[in-house]
């Protein structure tokens, strides 16, 4: 039987390619939503001009009821996802998933050219917000459970494909403000373009279980049978040989116990069914609870990063000024912000897959983690205009680009670490478990910081 060192070689690195594509496509469609906000304003937003001055008819905060609507069905369908997806295959969970997925978006881009009423549009804009977190709260739990059956290097390739998505669309929102292409255009091209990037993905899953590497880590029972092998191994050769002297000498009336157990090399068939037993228990998935008090360090990690990274960013980061107005103002906050707090997030989701530190066992890891709540009175004490009671202390634009490299520097190499050191904590048999509950502590931090956010912005 083969163990883990004889297993087969990931030939032209395509499980980590696939893997870094499934990491892209969970968030490239979200992310390039949210850049064409520019494009639901104007039209849920419309202004028009009576006696002489511009009339808004009615205010519908998008922005903020976006982010609403995105953190409490991904908070609900990652619970849910957490506690029964053992009722639902893995196929249906993650291909559904993608399918319903790139409907939403070919329903949103097909209704960029279709006139609607404002209410009318809002609603169904909010329900698809609504539905695609949903899916993707799914998907994203159900991959992270994947992907924790692999070598860890393979969850810090997706936790890096998942970093690019957002740098991406941070390019994304560069082009569309330096090309004169109107709105309705640009996010014709936004929906497109997440529609394409998830049929990849979903054409890139279906091919998974086709590599034999895939194949030897991704099989449940190969996977249980790699850790108990020894044991099998020892029933097998000592323990069946017993229970055929036993069952022969039986049937014949002969043999003792005594000497049944000299000619089964020392071990009784008492022993040898307790084994088996016992091989038969470790198979056996252990529950949701038992899961989370083997990883419920990370599970904090996890929640805190984001608590932190969330309270701040985009909320009070999105609103620094530049102190150099003309040209450099439109781009200002597209670089400096949601740029920059990508790249350098991908980067420190890819130094991952080199270096591994602090260790899963070390207690310096959760210390490294809280350590980061420094980051919000220093963004808070940033160029932020429109504020009552924290001073200016960083003005000067490099100041704020530099504390937003180490945020989000930060920000992507603790997260990666949380998700990828949690399954290792747990039996392969255990490993999508963990990842399932790891994504709901994932929505958890995202929801308490987006719910932070609005206190301390008033705080400013």
């Amino acid at each position: 039987m083969k163990g883990r060192t004889d297993a087969p070689r990931d030939r032209g690195w395509l499980a980590g390619i696939i893997f870094f594509i499934l990491g892209l496509g969970t968030l490239l469609p979200w992310n390039f939503f949210m850049t064409a906000s520019m494009y639901f304003n104007s039209r849920l937003n419309k202004t028009e001009w009576s006696n002489g001055t511009m009339v808004s008819h009615k205010e519908y905060y998008f922005n903020n009821w976006m982010t609403l609507l995105s953190q409490l069905p991904l908070l609900l369908c990652t619970l849910l996802n957490s506690f029964f997806y053992q009722r639902i295959s893995e196929m249906v969970r993650i291909a559904g998933s993608l399918v319903f997925i790139f409907i939403l978006f070919i329903l949103t881009a097909i209704l960029v050219k279709i006139p609607m009423e404002e209410d009318r549009f809002f609603s169904v804009t909010m329900a698809t917000i609504w539905f695609i977190n949903s899916f993707g709260a799914v998907l994203q739990g159900s991959l992270f459970g994947l992907v924790g059956l692999l070598p860890q290097k393979y969850s810090a390739v997706f936790m890096s494909g998942q970093g690019l998505a957002g740098t991406f669309a941070a390019i994304a929102m560069l082009v569309s403000i330096a090309s004169d292409t109107d709105s309705e255009t640009a996010a014709l091209g936004y929906f497109i373009t997440p529609c394409v990037g998830t049929l990849i993905t979903l054409l890139s899953y279906l091919l998974l279980p086709r590599l034999e590497f895939a194949q030897f880590y991704l099989d449940k029972s190969r996977s249980y049978e790699v850790e108990t092998a020894d044991e099998l191994l020892k029933v097998t050769e000592s323990g069946t040989a017993v229970n055929g002297k036993l069952y022969g000498s039986l049937a014949n009336g002969g043999a003792s116990g005594k000497e049944v157990e000299e000619e089964g090399a020392g071990v009784s068939p008492k022993q040898a069914f307790l084994t088996l037993e016992q091989a038969e228990v470790r198979d056996r998935k252990s529950t949701v609870m038992e899961v989370f008090k083997k990883i419920w360090v990370m599970a904090f990690c996890v929640v805190f990063v984001f608590t932190v990274t969330l309270a701040v960013f985009p909320a009070i980061t999105v609103d620094v000024k530049t102190i150099y107005p003309g040209k450099w103002e439109p781009y200002f906050i597209s670089v400096c912000c949601f740029l920059i707090f990508n790249v350098c997030d991908w980067i420190g989701r890819t130094v991952t897959t080199l270096v591994q530190w602090p260790p899963k066992e070390s207690r310096l890891f959760p210390g490294l983690v809280v350590s980061r709540v420094v980051f919000v009175p220093l963004l808070m004490f940033c160029n932020v205009q429109s504020r009552s009671y924290f001073p200016v202390l960083f003005s000067h634009d490099a100041a704020f680009a530099f504390i937003m490299m180490l945020f989000s520097l930060s920000n992507g190499y603790c997260v990666c670490l949380s998700m990828s050191y949690a399954p290792q904590l747990v039996a392969p048999k255990d490993a999508e478990t963990a990842g399932a509950l790891m994504t709901f502590f994932l929505a958890l931090g995202l929801s308490i910081g987006a719910a932070l956010s609005f206190l301390l912005r008033l705080l400013v």
